[in-house]
């Protein structure tokens, strides 16, 4: 896989007009799964959803919704096959996480994903509970992004 060259990325919040473009970059969506193109379509329509774009494009997206104990909560995080690992998921999750609405943003994540685990561990996210039923044989992860007095604190490194 080449490595892709993302110039100067940009995180901001997707357009209407860029669902198709998101439906092309996601992976679940582009291997024929109607249900995700639609969601995106749904979710670029409510503005719910933040992209990652470099020289090349759209490279990612995420989306944050206040539904779960309105609190913020990471519904969706997707990152071209192309630009994965190359740090645009934690731009999208920093980004979210900085703007989120609530005190308290959470995400999860099934056990078997080990990518997003470690992802969400670089980026200070903490785990909380543990969830059976959703995926048989493959429990939901959920996380917690540390706040500490109303700003928030997801990356070690930061002040």
């Amino acid at each position: 896989m080449d490595a892709v060259d993302l110039g100067q990325l940009v995180v901001r919040r997707a357009r209407e007009s860029e669902a198709d473009a998101l439906v092309g970059i996601d992976s679940v969506a582009t291997a024929g799964d109607g249900e995700r193109a639609a969601s995106i379509r749904r979710w670029c329509r409510q503005g719910l959803v933040v992209v990652a774009e470099g020289a090349p494009g759209l490279l990612g997206y995420c989306v944050v919704e206040y539904t779960f104990f309105e609190q913020g909560f990471v519904t969706m995080l997707m990152v071209a096959p192309s630009a994965r690992g190359s740090g645009v998921g934690r731009r999208l999750l920093d980004a979210v996480a900085a703007s989120c609405e609530t005190p308290k943003p959470f995400t999860s994540t099934n056990v078997s994903n080990q990518p997003v685990q470690r992802l969400l561990h670089r980026a200070g996210w903490r785990p909380v509970g543990l969830l059976h039923g959703l995926d048989e044989g493959d429990p939901e992860l959920f996380y917690l992004c540390p706040t500490q007095t109303g700003t928030i604190r997801c990356d070690a490194e930061r002040p």
